[in-house]
């Protein structure tokens, strides 16, 4: 076996010893700090994002129009509106994310070592992916649903609905107890099992086809490629699921009482969100596609930098 293929060969760890839990750790110090990158570098473009998804029907002409409007009414601070939830949420999420993910590449790279097979399958790093959204969709679902409220308040007329997280979950809970908290549960689900399976394998097939080509290990690709593999990585994700993205939106700005839903359901989100057009499922796709690339890009190099000084 070549160096290069050492270094791709993933080798399980058996039974848990201090090194796994020591490998468990890093993983998900490292995705913790992919996550406080992710924010900090895309909280702006997201805001963006949620207003055009989730706002009535002609209450902004395009991205730059909720660009325009925010700026005026509520400064550039309003970008960053509800930015410590997911500061500390998504840096919870995003260390789950990695640290599955790398877990399942290490099962499949045992077993296929048993096998006699060096190398991880593209199947194996999308199931691998798969896990890793599926987990983080526990922690997604509450956590984007207080940001996405947070975000969404303007600031005008008779002022916020809520004075911060803490408040807004007291309030979700009042009204809907733990359904309320985990509205639109079923669409973030399929959003992140699918969106991390596509993301995870197109960054790794990226960084695998690199090592390979130019016969370096996997700390020898340079820290620019690494950005345009994230990048890479981010926009292919998007790309497999952001229709789902804008109903899981839509159901988590509802009304918070359940009697008060507009929609009862996620089929019944749909069919209402289509009612004037298939487009309406790609409301606020251009910021998000123009956010994908250097938040991804951010949030990839910040783990792999990361775990490669912690290892």
């Amino acid at each position: 076996m070549s160096a290069v293929e050492a270094e791709w060969d993933i080798v399980a760890h058996g039974p848990v010893t201090e090194h796994s839990k020591a490998d468990v750790a890093k993983d998900v110090f490292a995705g913790t700090m992919g996550g406080f990158a992710q924010v900090l570098s895309g909280q702006p473009f997201d805001t963006t994002k949620v207003r055009l998804q989730s706002a009535p029907e002609g209450t902004y002409s395009g991205a730059m129009d909720v660009v325009r409007k925010l700026v005026k009414n509520e400064g550039f601070k309003g970008f960053y509106k509800g930015t410590m939830t997911p500061l500390v949420g998504v840096g919870a999420c995003v260390s789950v994310q990695f640290a599955v993910n790398e877990g399942m590449k290490r099962y499949f790279g045992g077993k296929n070592k048993l096998a006699g097979v060096s190398d991880i399958t593209y199947g194996q790093l999308y199931v691998s992916g798969a896990c890793a959204g599926f987990a983080n969709a526990f922690l997604a679902s509450p956590i984007e649903q207080i940001r996405i409220r947070l975000q969404t308040q303007t600031g005008t007329g008779t002022g916020p609905t809520f004075r911060g997280p803490i408040d807004c979950i007291k309030q979700i809970w009042q009204a809907g107890g733990m359904g309320g908290i985990f509205r639109g549960f079923v669409p973030t689900i399929i959003r992140e099992s699918h969106g991390m399976a596509m993301y995870f394998m197109a960054a790794e097939a990226c960084v695998k086809q690199d090592m390979k080509q130019n016969k370096i290990a996997r700390t020898e690709v340079p820290s620019w490629k690494l950005c345009m593999y994230g990048g890479v990585a981010g926009i292919t994700m998007w790309l497999s699921v952001y229709p789902i993205d804008v109903i899981k939106s839509k159901m988590q700005t509802d009304a918070l009482s359940p009697a008060q839903y507009t929609y009862k359901n996620m089929r019944a989100c749909f069919q209402a969100t289509v009612k004037n057009g298939y487009g309406q499922l790609f409301k606020g796709f251009a910021p998000t596609l123009l956010r994908a690339f250097p938040v991804n890009a951010c949030t990839f190099l910040a783990f792999e930098v990361t775990r490669r000084y912690l290892s």
